[in-house]
């Protein structure tokens, strides 16, 4: 079996360094349980009090830059509010059976603030929700790269905190 290959996308640079610093710890726990890149996709500008036509067309653009950033072949997870809501134990799971369908080739995306693109949305095979409540899209990439990396211990068999 081929080593599993995970790529997250993501819109948008982390400027807080507590992110970065938090980013970075879980990016190195990762390194010896996965292959992990992480790509980050500029930011379509708009002002802060924007227009829905405005806001359509920045979210097209991003979702263009997004889908094309997507590895071929990709089993493609868009995180959204909207999403399936999972446990660790969950994410733990599906990541096996993925893998052992041989889909050994996972993207997983994290839209900006203003959320993803309905282009993006409906090319992925399935929608993940960190939680109900609201996250900024920065903090959502270091919390999905922590439980990224208590789905790999519990794969592995490895205590993790409940």
């Amino acid at each position: 079996m081929k080593p599993i290959q995970i790529t997250v996308i993501a819109v948008g640079k982390i400027k807080e360094k507590y992110l970065r610093e938090g980013i970075a710890e879980y990016e190195k726990r990762l390194v010896p349980l996965v292959k992990l890149k992480i790509l980050e996709i500029p930011e379509a500008r708009h002002p802060a009090h924007i227009t829905p036509a405005k806001e359509a067309s920045a979210k097209e653009e991003e979702g263009s830059r997004i889908l094309a950033a997507i590895p071929a072949e990709s089993h493609a997870v868009a995180l959204d509010v909207t999403g399936e809501g999972w446990s660790s134990m969950d994410l733990a799971g599906a990541i096996d059976r993925w893998e052992l369908a041989g889909r050994n080739r996972l993207a997983f995306i994290i839209g900006g603030d203003l959320g993803l693109s309905a282009e993006v949305l409906s090319h992925c095979q399935m929608r993940l929700s960190l939680s109900p409540m609201t996250f900024t899209h920065q903090m959502a990439r270091m919390i999905f790269l922590e439980q990224l990396y208590r789905a790999f211990r519990i794969k592995r068999g490895e205590p993790y905190h409940k």
